[in-house]
């Protein structure tokens, strides 16, 4: 029996061994190599190859600096200004805090009083992040200005801001201007320039990479409303209706909650108004014969209004017309600081 235990473990520690070694050759197979100087082959180290995504404080962003036992020192809320530098205490100078992270400032930080003090023991905390603040308005649940603590793509600060509201279009644009992030201006890439992105609403939403950008400080992300159409008359819930994608004056109705039981839907009627014009023309449609295929679903165009009459054929869009329209007093008010 001790025989076989023996022979058990020989074979265990003889397969480890193999595995162990298969491993490390595999591992070293797989690294890339590069010349040296001297003609001979070295491994890069794990630092070349991996992204630092750590915070690099900004200008603008405002920092609480602790030092440890010394509370005439510790300072409150200090704003980096626009050139990237602080001020502290006993320091003569300025202190660049651009493009550091937290650990890496308070490490400068203490060495500057290292001449005042032995071993000093110092902290800093972000307490607000404004070197890389965007703004996002238009047709989204909340809009506002968001400030990042992180690189963030446009999908996931779409989810913070509760994604696009109903009203949003089939597009989501982003006017970038000159890129202020001083620590990252020679990472730049093309798509990192200033100007006007526009980008398809339903191709970022499913996160596809090329609609999918990162987004940068000083970015303005507008996702614009789609253009509407109004159902209006004798439907169980007259409104606006926004045009993500084609509708038919069918589907308009029925999207509407659809006509009431005394409707005249053998003269359902459409008002159009042509682009850049006064004038208006009417469409009149069958729905009953729509839906038995002797007539054509007319397609709807941008603020097209169909009316659902009543069976006695008594008209009520001029009643409605202006309850269609939004009143610009009704708009929020919102100072910018």
């Amino acid at each position: 029996m001790r025989a076989v235990q023996i022979h058990f473990l020989i074979i265990r520690a003889t397969t480890t061994l193999a595995f162990t070694v298969a491993v490390l050759i595999s591992t070293v197979s797989a690294q890339p190599t590069g010349p040296r100087s001297d003609g001979n082959q070295t491994l890069p180290t794990p630092s070349a190859t991996q992204t630092d995504e750590r915070y690099r404080i900004g200008p603008g962003d405002v920092l609480d600096i602790r030092i440890f036992n010394r509370p005439q020192l510790s300072r409150d809320a200090v704003r980096v200004e626009g050139a990237g530098v602080i001020r502290m205490p006993l320091i003569e100078g300025e202190i660049m805090a651009a493009c550091k992270t937290e650990g890496e400032l308070a490490k400068e930080i203490a060495s500057r009083y290292l001449k005042f003090y032995k071993n000093p023991q110092v902290d800093v905390f972000i307490k607000e992040y404004h070197a890389r603040e965007v703004a996002l308005i238009g047709a989204v649940t909340d809009q506002g200005r968001y400030q990042l603590s992180r690189r963030m793509r446009l999908l996931e600060l779409l989810t913070y801001a509760k994604g696009p509201s109903d009203k949003a279009g089939e597009t989501v644009n982003i006017v970038r201007g000159s890129r202020p992030d001083i620590c990252d201006a020679k990472s730049q890439s093309a798509d990192d320039l200033g100007g006007f992105i526009s980008l398809r609403l339903n191709d970022t939403l499913r996160g596809d990479e090329k609609a999918n950008p990162y987004v940068q400080a000083g970015d303005i992300v507008t996702i614009p409303e789609a253009a509407q159409v109004y159902v209006v008359g004798n439907v169980y819930s007259p409104k606006p209706l926004p045009m993500k994608e084609p509708i038919s004056v069918s589907q308009a109705i029925a999207m509407a909650g659809g006509p009431l039981r005394d409707s005249k839907t053998d003269k359902v009627r459409i008002v159009r108004q042509t682009a850049g014009s006064s004038v208006r023309s009417e469409i009149y449609v069958n729905l009953g014969a729509i839906a038995r295929k002797q007539a054509n679903d007319v397609m709807l165009q941008a603020n097209d209004i169909v009316e659902v009459p009543e069976s006695t054929g008594k008209s009520i869009i001029r009643s409605l017309l202006g309850a269609v329209t939004p009143s610009v007093s009704q708009l929020p008010v919102r100072v910018i600081p």
